[in-house]
Order: structure tokens, then sequence, then C-alpha cells
């Protein structure tokens, strides 16, 4: 049977990842896997993440199955973190592992709805095409970002809408945009809201870093908008970043409708896909969550730990852009940026020479994970790249 089948070449931010770990060189970066990192090169776990585990460890009575939709109370919880209680529509979740798994099953659901096609900005997450192709979903890609311009294309995301028909759906990323860090302005947001509107189009909302950009509230502002004025929705979220539990795939699918009715067929649906999938979502990440919002004082900590993150990847923006202002002329536009992601006009002759001769390692694509710097890196980073961007 094996032989039968066609060898698949590695993930390439995977191979990354190996090449990285076996460069012996003292002085090599890593601007490539997109996780957190403090000034010491570390992915600490939160401190409000562990006194929760703490607490679980202490009153956790059982380690039974999670029924297939999850934990209800952490799906409560996140739905009011990210999309709050006034929204004016009806709602239903579904626990994931991981954004990833979010994506998945929405497109899983688009596809066994009959949706026509979606609608994909580019460049957009590498997985998220693969998703979508996966399950059957047919993509219709329009240009969002002009990476030598170092700015949105929003006339090429409207164009491409006003072609959008009733029900088609629409890839949309809440905030901290990966991988280009770009930002949609208020007024960008309302007029997306108003053309989803118009023209009954199904939005999905990727939330994956809900607090990296302006804030945890401000970051969800424009996906509020949005589902207030869609008459239908998905929100994937991720736990990932937000809560640096990147590996134990915490994440959740809300499906947003005008009627409780609606949202509830949404939900056996995404229900009965889950259970054909993966069966039980993993119950860990998700109590942690749960403990963290329900706890005002864990909540306060995990705040204050978000805020700390977000000073610390703006000040790095800042002082990036300012070192590289002298040779290149689009530099401001990475301290505009918002999130852990920035994505650069760097061919991948370019990228090689980076990895092989300073040993600075990104994806080809010229993204680079701004949190992977150290601001004793900057400069010296900033003197390899200027010659390239110039």
């Amino acid at each position: 049977m094996f032989e039968k089948l066609a060898s698949q070449p590695s993930d390439p931010l995977l191979a990354l990842i190996r090449l990285f770990k076996d460069d012996k060189r003292s002085d090599k970066i890593d601007l490539g896997v997109g996780v957190y990192r403090d000034e010491t090169g570390a992915t600490p776990v939160m401190r409000s993440v562990k006194a929760a585990e703490a607490l679980l460890l202490e009153t956790q009575d059982s380690k039974s199955y999670v029924a297939p939709e999850g934990d209800t109370e952490f799906l409560d919880l996140l739905w009011d973190l990210v999309c709050g209680k006034a929204t004016g529509k009806h709602h239903a979740g579904v626990q994931t592992p991981g954004g990833s798994g979010a994506l998945r099953l929405a497109s899983e659901l688009m596809s066994r709805s009959g949706t026509r096609r979606l609608h994909l900005g580019l460049p957009s997450w590498p997985n998220h095409s693969a998703i979508f192709t996966a399950t059957g979903l047919p993509i219709e890609t329009h240009e969002f970002f002009d990476v030598e311009q170092q700015e949105i294309r929003f006339s090429s995301v409207m164009k491409a809408l006003s072609s959008a028909q009733r029900g088609d759906a629409i890839l949309l990323h809440a905030s901290c945009h990966n991988p280009t860090g770009a930002t949609l302005t208020s007024t960008q947001w309302s007029e997306l809201a108003h053309v989803i509107a118009e023209r009954r189009l199904v939005p999905l909302i990727d939330s994956a870093y809900q607090g990296f950009g302006a804030g945890i509230d401000e970051d969800v502002k424009g996906l509020r908008q949005i589902i207030a004025a869609a008459p239908e929705a998905l929100i994937a979220v991720s736990c990932s970043k937000s809560f640096g539990l990147y590996r134990e795939r915490t994440g959740a699918i809300f499906a947003v409708a005008e009627t409780q009715s609606s949202a509830e067929i949404a939900r056996s649906n995404l229900v009965t896909l889950a259970r054909t999938s993966y069966s039980m979502p993993p119950d860990h990440g998700a109590a942690v969550v749960r403990t963290i919002l329900t706890f005002e004082k864990l909540r306060q900590e995990w705040t204050d730990e978000m805020n700390a993150m977000r000073y610390r990847l703006n000040d790095l923006r800042r002082q990036l852009a300012k070192a590289l202002s002298a040779g290149w002329q689009m530099a401001p536009q990475i301290a505009a940026q918002q999130g852990i992601f920035s994505l650069l006009p760097l061919s991948e002759a370019n990228v090689m020479t980076l990895r092989h001769e300073h040993g600075i390692y990104m994806p080809v694509s010229g993204r680079i994970n701004v949190a992977g710097l150290k601001a004793a890196e900057i400069n010296r980073v900033a003197d390899v790249l200027k010659p390239l961007l110039g």
C-alpha cells in the first residue's frame, strides 16, 4: 500500500527549525518559527498559566473525556473575551485542537453547506490555503498586501468583494496579520462590514494574536464590527499566542447567526465533523484558559503579561525601523505594523545569503518573526539587511 504513495516534501518551516538547530554558530539568529520570545530568546510559560495549572493540580478530580463540543464554560468565557457580550447576534461554539483545528472544522462546514468559493487575500498564512484545499473548498485569491511598498492593497480587496456572490465566504485576519503585520484602519473595517452585509457574504475571521497589536480589546474591534453587520459568520480562535499555550493545542470555532436555532444547526454539524475527526478535544489548555478568565487575580496577571509582551514587540519594531531607516525608505512601516510578523521584500537568494553567510534564519518568503530579535542584535541585523532592501 505505502509503495503506491508519493513521498511528500517536508514543511519548509519545520525544516528551517532543524537547520537552525544544526547550525553550530554561536551568533546565529532565529527569525523563523512564529512563537513569542523574550529578551533571552526563550518562550516562557506565562506566570498566570503556571498559577492556573497549580490550581488545577489541586482541584481537578477527573481525567474523563470532555464532550465533543468541549468545555462549555471555556467557550462562554472565550466568546466574551473575543466577541463581547453585545454583538446583537446569536452564537454557538465548539472547542477545537488549536486554531488550525478551528479553521479545519470551519472549512469542512462550508464545504458541507455548499459554499461556492472562499475569497483569500494574499499573502496569507500558508496553511490557510492548504486547509481549505484539503476540504475541497474552492478558493479565489486577490492581492491583499504589496510587499515592496509595505502597504495594504485595500482597493484590490474591495474589488474582489464587489464581484462576490451571496453566500461566498471571505477569510479575514482579526489583527496582527500573518505574515505581513499590516493593520486595517477603522474606516476600512467599516467599509468591509458594509460590503459583507450588503452582499450577504460569510466572513471567516481568524483570531490568533489578540493582545499583540494595539491591546486586548482594541485588537477585536474590527472583528466585532464585522459580526454585528454580517448575517452569518465563523470565528476561528487560537489561544496559542495570547496565552502561550502552543503545545496544548487550544482553540475554538464559533458560528454566528441571526437566530439561535440557526446557530445550533451549525453547532450540531460542527460537533458531527469533530466527532469523526478527533472525537474529543484536549482538555488541559482549555481548563487553563477557563481558570485564568474566571479568577480576577489571574486574569489581571495575564493582562499585565500580555501588555508587557506587546510593549516589548512594539519597542523592537521601533528600534528595527530606526536602524533600517538610513538604507530603506519603507522602514517606518515596520514600526507601524503590529504583531510578531513582518514580510520583507527579499528574494530567495537574499534569504539564502542571510542564512549561509550571517546565520540569520527566516523562511524564503522573507517573513520575519520580530519577537525573535534581541535588542542587542538589531543593529547587526539591520546592517546586513539594508544592502538587500535599499
